[in-house]
């Protein structure tokens, strides 16, 4: 077997699409706590985190502090080892400094999506019986806490930490970000007050019973039959793929790496500030939540020599109406992932931004996430076209439709296997075997790997589509429509965009003697469900393309979609 570059990966063995990475160097045995310790160890004055919105700038001497206070006041709130506690806000200080603290003393940190509604929210608090719940009061127009309070009323008459809901019977504590806390709640500034005295003696006690092999974070994604997944990931997931991206960017101490992108996700919190963590980089917050304006401010005034995005984003900032006044010639690298890139944007992105070095990434929540990236050494055709090589310590395989694997070039299912493997499925052990079998993670995504370890992702097996990094899985939507009244049938897909790459679109049969507008169907979904799954296309039919065994032929559907409102196929 020949060795890829640097040793990015290895090339596939006996003209078959199987690839393994280099295991030149060892993987990391620590656990999150051990992980940020050594990080204030070797960079202890050097600056962590920048977050431009809220003022703030700390060494990693200083975050350590603030996490071990909040970490100790969670303690004396009853909160232990195990125990599951969601967070509910956009990229604010309090998020990063709830990341390391809830690991600090082996709490399983819960997140939760920014944009979720009631519904989803209450499934989420539900499915893992979260016992606390980090939030912000609101965030652009999503009143976090008045939605909390619409799922637990009984917040307004409780003690703080004493919450008892009908319909979160788990959840006991509410804390809240920023001042003046809502009655029932606990402000994140008291909780830090309570982080001191005997809880403190008390960490590094707790820290030392944490094994790397231990849960330590779930994430939510979307089921195809409907009803969000989370996904369990361990220290030892998410601290090694954290440092094998910091590698492939060959990210140095004192270097910044802005971080637009959401922490709720992989791509904000692992391949962000895990990675940052990894080579002691400063963690620049531009804003809350990603404004193209905000983030070439912070790219210019901290001097980033990285950034992360999805396409999109790099998109609006090269076409931002100001983006030739700012200074970027510090820029050098970073990551590109969720969705393919095209190679007039790369070719953008390498020279006007002055990433020369951008890597793109691709993977799942599932894998922690990355499993394949590219080299700062690949060319732009090599970016754009592909995802890269395998990662070190991941295995790799493409397998046709009985399970076997494919020839060099031939597509199929991807599936991955290594450490990135999360452990399951939380509480849904029927899921979990579905998509791991035999330690082989089923991605759902069609690919094929070239005769030197190149992975192109060509389609999906999973009934699944992305708008603007955002994975979507129409069974969800389709659910949810379906309690509408006035709907009979329904079916959901996905229809190219020039700004998304993917938009939503519905197709509906309504019920005898109904009568429903487009514009009424997409507001009965407006406070129901996250704004990048409402319906921007919907049409009302009265009858779906079915195959001769009765099955939605959504490809038909597409098609005419297509046609009708004159797009690119793509």
């Amino acid at each position: 077997m020949n060795s890829g570059s640097r040793g990015r990966g290895i090339a596939p063995v006996d003209g078959l699409s199987h690839v393994r990475g280099s295991t030149d160097r060892p993987l990391v045995e620590a656990t999150l706590p051990a992980f940020l310790a050594e990080a204030v160890r070797r960079h202890s004055q050097r600056t962590a985190a920048v977050f431009r919105a809220a003022g703030e700038r700390w060494s990693y001497e200083q975050l350590a502090r603030r996490v071990d206070r909040f970490a100790a006041g969670l303690l004396s709130f009853g909160l232990y080892k195990g125990d599951r506690i969601g967070i509910w806000a956009p990229n604010r200080p309090e998020w990063l400094i709830a990341q390391f603290a809830t690991a600090r003393v082996g709490l399983i940190l819960v997140n939760i999506n920014p944009a979720y509604r009631t519904a989803e929210l209450e499934y989420a608090l539900n499915r893992v019986g979260a016992k606390a719940i980090v939030t912000a009061q609101q965030f652009k127009t999503s009143a976090y806490v008045e939605m909390i309070r619409e799922l637990a009323p009984e917040l307004d008459h409780c003690r703080p930490g004493h919450l008892r809901a009908n319909r979160l019977p788990r959840l006991r504590t509410v804390i809240q970000l920023g001042p003046d806390p809502w009655p029932g709640c606990l402000s994140f500034d008291e909780v830090m007050d309570r982080g001191g005295g005997g809880q403190r003696w008390r960490l590094n006690a707790v820290s030392e019973g944490l094994r790397p092999h231990d849960p330590i974070n779930i994430q939510f994604t979307s089921g195809t039959t409907g009803a969000p997944k989370g996904a369990t990931l361990t220290h030892h997931n998410i601290v090694n793929n954290a440092v094998s991206c910091a590698r492939a960017m060959r990210l140095k101490p004192g270097e910044a790496l802005c971080i637009p992108v959401p922490l709720y996700h992989c791509f904000g919190m692992v391949l962000g500030n895990l990675a940052a963590v990894a080579r002691g980089v400063t963690m620049v917050f531009p804003g809350e939540g990603f404004d193209a304006r905000e983030t070439l401010v912070a790219l210019e005034a901290e001097r980033c020599t990285a950034v992360h995005g999805v396409p999109t984003m790099f998109a609006a900032m090269l076409d931002h109406p100001e983006f030739p006044r700012f200074d970027l010639s510090a820029m050098r690298t970073g990551i590109m992932a969720g969705a393919p890139c095209p190679v007039s944007l790369m070719h953008r992105v390498v020279c006007d931004m002055h990433c020369r070095e951008i890597t793109i990434a691709y993977g799942m929540t599932e894998t922690s996430p990355v499993s394949f990236q590219s080299d700062v050494a690949d060319s732009i055709e090599r970016r754009v076209s592909t995802v890269g090589r395998i990662v070190p310590h991941v295995e790799v395989k493409v397998v046709d439709e009985a399970g076997r694997t494919t020839p060099i070039g031939a597509r199929g299912e991807l599936l991955t296997s290594g450490y990135s493997v999360m452990q399951s499925y939380w509480g849904d052990a029927s899921a979990t075997r579905a998509s791991i079998v035999d330690g082989w993670m089923h991605t759902g995504d069609l690919a094929t790997v070239d005769a030197e370890g190149y992975c192109r992702i060509v389609g999906r097996v999973k009934d699944m589509l992305i708008r603007g990094g955002e994975n979507i899985y129409p069974a969800e939507i389709e659910d949810f429509l379906l309690t509408h009244p006035d709907v009979s049938t329904v079916q959901v897909f996905g229809v190219p965009d020039e700004k998304y790459g993917e938009e939503v679109c519905a197709w509906a049969v309504l019920r005898p003697g109904r009568c429903l507008t487009e514009d009424a169907l997409r507001e009965f979904c407006r406070e129901r469900i996250a704004h990048y799954k409402v319906p921007r296309h919907v049409r009302f039919v009265t009858e779906m393309p079915l195959t001769a065994t009765g099955k939605p032929q959504k490809f038909r559907m597409r098609e005419r979609m297509i046609e009708e409102l004159g797009m690119a196929g793509g």
